[in-house]
């Protein structure tokens, strides 16, 4: 047997492991998704356009913003500029796990990277830790499904979404944060996990109640990176460490 023959098999399976991952996070994304068809909808969007922004931002946060600020009467650069600001903690993502893709090719990075959410983040590091590379066909896997069904969620919203009963009385709007609350409680055993932790949370509040919305989500995001940063223990050489 050839290794092109073994390696087809191995990439198939990999690809299948990182589908089996991403299905809790299909799952728990699903009433954002339609959500945001239904939101795009009422604020003047056409269905082509909120399954456009859904393709091409694929950021849940950053989208719910953007329908916010389209409708209101500011400059086009302030809307880009907060959607940044939303999306600005993907650039932390970037760098942590780039040094862990320095095996993919330069076109399979790029693709990853549109990729890089959230869940995608935290399945990777998790997957790093166990002491498992991060493939691309792994990585893929987990990603597509949850492209895909926010996409097609987005256009179901749209369509349908004005059937769909107030999200607030079934309590299914609190899906999405119970799944990040396990994200994060999944790193609990990394050295300063509470400190970190609890220093965002606080400034993300301040941030929320000083300088408002979307800010304080970069802005706690920052605040823990630096005290993550300062807390990080030096090696030998004086090089701190990773």
């Amino acid at each position: 047997m050839t290794a092109d023959s073994c390696a087809a098999p191995r990439a198939t399976s990999e690809f299948m492991r990182g589908v089996r991952a991403g299905l809790p996070v299909v799952v728990a994304a699903a009433p954002f998704g339609l959500l945001f068809g239904t939101l795009a909808v009422d604020n003047g969007f056409s269905t082509f356009e909120a399954v456009l922004m859904s393709a091409t931002i694929f950021a849940g946060a950053s989208q719910m913003v953007g329908l916010d600020l389209f409708g209101a009467n500011i400059a086009p650069w302030l809307v880009v500029f907060s959607i940044f600001a939303v999306n600005f903690r993907h650039v932390l993502y970037s760098a942590t796990i780039g040094r862990h893709l320095t095996h993919w090719t330069p076109l399979q990075r790029a693709v990853g990277f549109f990729f890089l959410v959230d869940p995608q983040f935290a399945e990777a590091e998790q997957r790093v830790e166990r002491g498992q590379g991060i493939g691309f066909s792994w990585y893929m896997g987990l990603g597509l499904p949850i492209y895909v069904c926010w996409v097609t969620e987005a256009w179901l919203g749209a369509w349908f979404g004005r059937l769909i009963p107030d999200p607030h009385a079934l309590g299914i709007d609190f899906l999405l944060p119970i799944y990040f609350l396990g994200l994060v409680m999944s790193f609990r055993k990394r050295a300063f996990w509470l400190p970190v932790v609890v220093v965002s949370a606080v400034a993300s509040v301040i941030a929320y109640r000083t300088v408002g919305s979307p800010w304080h989500v970069s802005i706690g995001a920052l605040a823990g990176v630096l005290l993550g940063a300062m807390l990080a223990p030096a090696r030998p050489d004086g090089e701190e460490a990773p």
